[in-house]
């Protein structure tokens, strides 16, 4: 109780030192705003503070933030939730143009025009980027930098690094028929606006309301089908309803908008804009329907069926829904990817069997196997020793696989890394499977909203002695890396980045694909989904950043399933290639 009281009297406190915005523009809709305090989880059932919000003309289900709030309520997420003390933001307005401006620290800006419905920023990603120094795109959650002398697990290079800044970002808000209405001297945007351009790209949550409260969260912090959280258990827990016809109609183009602007891959679809795309497929309509378990289904069918990324998924339906037991039906190419990763893992569990060990060594070769990316905070990996193999993340099996195969007198010439039935995971252990692969390992982000490019050089301390140089390297070893159509996210993005390099052969069939960064999103009625992002992951060739969505193609192609997995036959086959 005290933790919630101090909560909510900081949140007092910030909320009331914000700037008054314009007075009423002439010639508006007469609009008729109730401002009330609610609830705001903020990530969990326990973390909770009291939240200013805005229902407008007697709408309950379409909530707005009034200008004098957003400022304090950005500063909160951002420093609650990247724990991001440096992050300030100043609010501007100027009542004569209607407009009020949210300027950082670092001098992006955003302005709003409520006069004329439109948002524009100088700099979206330097705007949504924390306080730190790292590059302009950032998708390792260390940010690549070293604090004095405390170890961290990478090192950025900036003097191998660039950034290119992308261009202005300008949104009409009148093309998407969403309306930033004035009153009483006060501005008001729409809350599922600031979740999915201001919050969701910056710490994959959402906001999400269900007329009881207010929370922060995504999919995972929810829970879904095998249990809820509490925090999920409060969100459900209201009543389900219907949606008003207001909420109805400006949930439709604000999903427009926000796919417009965060979905990575519509060039490659042929997307030229969504609103467009939902009538040719017919799924406006149900989208637009007052029943919200209709709108879902449509929404699940476009994620799931017409995109068919396989990182764009549907994830849970709207608390307005309640249960749906709609089967959703996965497009060709999630199909074709499950029969892929069946036909791959049940060759294997033949060889290897239902459990293969992660690290083994056959004559002079070593074998290390994982099925995805992932990592578990990075202090720990200096502190903790001996963790039993069935809890390692990747990380930890990378730093034993290079203890054992560096070791005194080791007979180890080959390194075979098998991504046969990866699925991707954690950008960070994929970053730093490639340091320790290459040494200097570089990572390049396009922002496909605003034309930002990023590309990164990193080194890892692989052997963690706080020092970064070729001892945390595999040294002249030759490199080869099995993929298959299963490999897939990361498990496709480690070979695009070793394709074109001396020192690495890839092994197998084309790689799955998978070139952007999941990005988890809400619709304005309650749905949990996730896209692929506006955050693509690219080789960087020549110049250019190019898209590894298609997959990326082997050097040596192997034909049968079973001839990853007999690793006898296949040392002796990879010693021939060298």
């Amino acid at each position: 109780m005290k933790k919630w009281m101090a909560g909510c009297l900081a949140l007092v406190m910030l909320f009331t030192a914000c700037t008054v915005f314009a007075e009423e523009a002439e010639g508006s809709k007469p609009v008729a705003a109730e401002r009330t305090e609610v609830v705001f989880y903020m990530g969990d059932a326990e973390s909770a503070v009291a939240c200013p919000l805005c229902l407008l003309n007697g709408v309950e289900d379409l909530p707005y933030v009034r200008s004098d709030d957003l400022s304090a309520l950005l500063t909160l997420i951002y420093q609650t939730s990247l724990a991001d003390s440096g992050y300030a933001l100043a609010a501007e307005a100027e009542p004569d143009l209607h407009t009020l401006t949210l300027r950082r620290e670092n001098g992006a800006y955003m302005e709003i025009d409520f006069a004329h419905n439109e948002i524009v920023f100088n700099d979206y990603d330097r705007f949504l980027h924390d306080s730190s120094p790292s590059s302009l795109v950032e998708m390792l959650y260390t940010g690549g930098i070293r604090v004095e002398d405390e170890p961290l697990l990478f090192m950025a290079f900036p003097d191998k690094s660039f950034d290119r800044t992308g261009s202005h970002l300008f949104l009409l808000l009148d093309d998407y028929s969403i309306d930033l209405p004035e009153a009483d001297g006060y501005g008001y945007v729409p809350l599922q606006l600031i979740s999915d351009l201001l919050i969701a790209p910056v710490v994959s949550l959402n906001l999400f309301y269900n007329g009881q409260a207010m929370f922060l969260a995504n999919g995972g912090l929810l829970g879904g089908e095998d249990g809820r959280t509490p925090l999920g258990e409060l969100y459900y827990s209201a009543k389900p309803r219907t949606r008003s016809e207001e909420l109805a109609e400006y949930g439709y183009h604000e999903l427009c908008l926000a796919l417009d602007c965060l979905y990575g891959l519509k060039e490659i679809h042929d997307i030229r804009c969504f609103d467009q795309f939902l009538w040719q497929t017919g799924l406006d309509v149900g989208l637009r329907d007052l029943n919200p378990a209709e709108a879902d289904n449509a929404l699940a069918k476009l994620l799931n069926y017409y995109l068919d990324d396989q990182h764009s998924s549907f994830y849970d339906y709207s608390w307005m829904t309640g249960n749906s037991e709609d089967d959703i039906v996965l497009g060709p190419s999630a199909v074709r990817y499950d029969a892929n990763l069946e036909v791959y893992a049940a060759a294997r569990s033949k060889y290897l069997g239902e459990r293969p060990d992660a690290y083994t060594e056959v004559g002079n070769t070593a074998y290390i196997t994982f099925d995805s990316f992932t990592s578990s905070g990075w202090g720990d990996y200096y502190e903790r020793e001996n963790v039993p193999e069935e809890e390692e993340d990747t990380i930890d099996l990378i730093i034993r696989a290079h203890r054992e195969i560096t070791r005194k007198k080791s007979p180890i010439e080959n390194v075979v890394i098998d991504l046969t039935c990866n699925g991707g995971g954690s950008v960070d252990a994929a970053v730093f499977a490639l340091c320790w692969l290459l040494g200097d390992a570089s990572l390049c982000i396009t922002d496909m909203a605003s034309g930002a490019v990023s590309n990164v050089f990193y080194r890892a301390d692989v052997n963690l002695d706080g020092r970064y140089d070729e001892k945390d390297t595999i040294g002249d070893r030759n490199v080869f890396c099995l993929i298959t159509p299963a490999s897939f996210s990361c498990g496709n993005i480690l070979p695009a980045m070793l394709k074109d390099l001396p020192d690495a052969t890839l092994v197998g069939k084309t790689s799955g694909g998978g070139s952007c960064v999941v990005q988890p999103l809400s619709t304005a009625w309650g749905t949990v989904f996730q896209i692929s992002g506006h955050y693509r992951i690219s080789r960087f060739q020549n110049g250019v950043s190019y898209d590894t969505d298609r997959g990326i193609e082997p050097d040596v192609y192997l034909a049968s399933p079973e001839s990853f997995y007999d690793r006898e036959a296949l040392t002796e086959y990879l010693n021939a290639l060298r």
